[in-house]
């Protein structure tokens, strides 16, 4: 697979003499879904304002796309990325759902007949078609944050990262959320990054990439990342909760023959009891 983000020795500092990101390296191949999980404060928005461009680096290399990011190629490499914030609220530009889409496609200078059909297509991919002409005071947080994906949708980047797209939702909008990114996994000519202090949401990822102090512990498979409780609990994370279940199941003498995500889980429970 082509490598779509590529980081080499990266380092930054708010104040001089201390790292916020400290000599970090990770590469992200096109069309996966990665992870960084780490705690708050360590690091996971500032990497993510250093691959846009918004925080200038203090030492070495960041390349998208192919292209590494400097002060010549910066607008260049903005093209590829959409970035959803952390807070719905200070994202909503129009005074519709509808003029909200369409404020991201007046700036790349979309002709005008060719706006409402790919508005609709990309409200539609969102599950908001029917929302496109109600104010955004009308809409639920998890809601808004659609219209906020939908809107760098229609924009067709090559990468979307999410920053702490859901830590502001409650349950319900953050469960939206999440099924939406997954769907848009399945289109594997976009790169979807993760940031996030959330295990359940890393669960899902393609790769995870555990950032703490500004340093990277580990990078794999989530299925390999996230069973380690230790690095995990020195993290101050919480372990998944399929693992947690696993644990106390394992306390009462119920065996259980793998680690496994939810879906899994109930499977094995079935299994278990239909056993009796």
């Amino acid at each position: 697979m082509n490598k779509i983000i590529e980081v080499n020795n990266l380092s930054f500092e708010y104040r001089e003499g201390l790292n916020t990101i400290n000599n970090i390296s990770f590469t992200i191949e096109k069309g996966t879904y990665t992870a960084i999980l780490g705690h708050n404060g360590s690091g996971k928005s500032t990497i993510a304002k250093l691959l846009i461009g918004l925080l200038e680096k203090k030492s070495g290399e960041m390349s998208i796309g192919g292209m590494v990011l400097n002060e010549e190629n910066l607008y260049k490499v903005r093209n590829l990325i959409g970035i959803v914030f952390q807070n719905p609220d200070n994202q909503f530009i129009g005074s519709t759902v509808r003029d909200d889409i369409a404020f991201g496609l007046e700036n790349i200078c979309v002709d005008p007949k060719e706006m409402d059909s790919i508005i609709n297509e990309y409200a539609k991919k969102v599950d908001m078609l029917e929302f496109l002409d109600h104010e955004p005071s009308t809409l639920s947080g998890g809601q808004k944050q659609r219209v906020a994906i939908a809107g760098i949708l229609a924009m067709n980047p090559s990468i979307i990262i999410l920053d702490e797209a859901t830590s502001m939702l409650d349950p319900k909008g953050k469960r939206e959320i999440n099924e939406l990114v997954r769907e848009l996994n399945k289109n594997k000519n976009m790169t979807i990054l993760s940031i996030t202090h959330d295990i359940e949401e890393a669960v899902f990822a393609d790769n995870v990439i555990l950032l703490n102090n500004g340093e990277i512990k580990d990078i794999g498979k989530p299925e390999d990342i996230l069973v380690n409780e230790k690095i995990l609990q020195e993290m101050n994370l919480d372990i998944p909760f399929s693992l947690k279940l696993t644990k106390k199941l394992k306390e009462k003498g119920i065996k259980v023959t793998r680690q496994i995500d939810k879906k899994e889980l109930v499977n094995e429970l079935c299994q278990l009891h239909l056993k009796k």
